[in-house]
């Protein structure tokens, strides 16, 4: 068994935007083919930059705040409840247009690269 807690936890950076900070819950070689389980902040404006995973799924689940991911060049809306699954391959990128701070809970999952 592995517990943590959100409260105990130090901030990190993001990798693909170092103002936006995150804490990691699990991390890779925590649990098979898991990469990640994370919760990320934007402050309004923020941005994570338009990326692509071959090797890894993410999945994305709105707590807080607003904002929209643009996924394959087609935006979707980020509200509270929403979760939002990325394939391998997938060109993505997280932007808080929103007033108010974004909140997302995440986690990849490694897959076989796609050649």
């Amino acid at each position: 068994m592995i517990t943590t807690s959100l409260n105990n936890l130090p901030q990190e950076s993001v990798s693909h935007n170092p103002d936006i900070k995150k804490k990691v819950m699990l991390r890779l070689g925590d649990l098979p083919h898991l990469t990640n389980f994370s919760q990320a902040r934007f402050a309004p404006g923020h941005t994570a930059p338009a990326h692509t995973h071959r090797d890894m799924c993410e999945v994305f689940f709105v707590e807080a705040g607003s904002g929209i991911i643009r996924v394959d060049n087609q935006e979707y809306p980020l509200l509270p409840g929403n979760c939002i699954a990325i394939e391998p391959g997938e060109v993505h990128e997280v932007i808080n247009n929103g007033v108010t701070e974004l909140v997302l809970t995440y986690f990849g999952l490694r897959v076989e690269s796609r050649a």
